[in-house]
């Protein structure tokens, strides 16, 4: 049976949200023009559209283990966020593009512990293989915050890999196109922006909600 919480949820969805929207959803019904892209974590705990209370339509969302971003290549048979992300790029025209971390993240922790696989197939570990960049940013292994830190660095090696797209590294030099990173806290909310000048992972807002800073943006010279 399709599983009840979807059916009930449906259900307040449709009697709530739904006619609220409706005319919303009627418009985007025949097209979308979100100006975010969002590249996040497929973990459950970590909703993009919720940390940053978006509507529907306001954000196009990319997840999957890790808000891994592959490095530019044409080989292979198949790429799926790389797919997604030209779309967002080419024809969705997003003004801006945030890779999302998060707080004690499996993918994170299981490149770092060197996990065994869970499959012959070893899906997950051929993916997070992909971190191994990061690793060097990350520093001492040893360190009690090594994970966090690494957390944030996977965040600065997706953004650095974004650039090797020729379409994104063309708009970013524009000034059509900004990146930015974030690492949001699962346990605290707090929403970390990476300075792209540091590299250093600060609060969006003070303790009051008011803005720190302006948000941090990657620009080409």
């Amino acid at each position: 049976m399709f599983p009840q919480t979807l059916t009930d949820g449906y259900r307040a969805f449709l009697s709530d949200r739904f006619p609220q929207e409706s005319r919303r959803f009627k418009q985007l019904a025949t097209s979308q023009s979100p100006e975010v892209l969002v590249i996040g974590c497929c973990d459950s705990r970590v909703a993009p559209e919720a940390i940053f209370d978006a509507g529907p339509g306001e954000l196009f969302v990319i997840r999957n283990v890790a808000n891994i971003v592959p490095v530019y290549e044409t080989g292979g048979d198949y790429h799926g966020t790389s797919a997604a992300i030209e779309f967002a790029v080419q024809s969705l025209e997003v003004k801006h593009i945030v890779v999302l971390g998060h707080a004690t993240c499996g993918g994170i922790k299981a490149y770092a512990n060197k996990a065994k696989p869970l499959s012959p197939g070893n899906f997950i570990g051929k993916w997070v293989s992909l971190v191994a960049p990061a690793e060097a940013k990350a520093g001492d292994s040893s360190a009690e915050d090594y994970l966090t830190r690494l957390e944030h660095a996977m965040v600065s090696q997706s953004i650095e890999n974004l650039l090797t797209f020729p379409f994104i590294k063309e708009r970013v030099e524009s000034g059509t196109l900004q990146l930015h990173g974030a690492h949001f806290g699962v346990a605290s909310g707090q929403l970390l922006v990476r300075d792209p000048q540091t590299g250093d992972f600060v609060p969006a807002v003070d303790q009051e909600g008011g803005p720190i800073r302006p948000s941090a943006t990657i620009t080409c010279a």
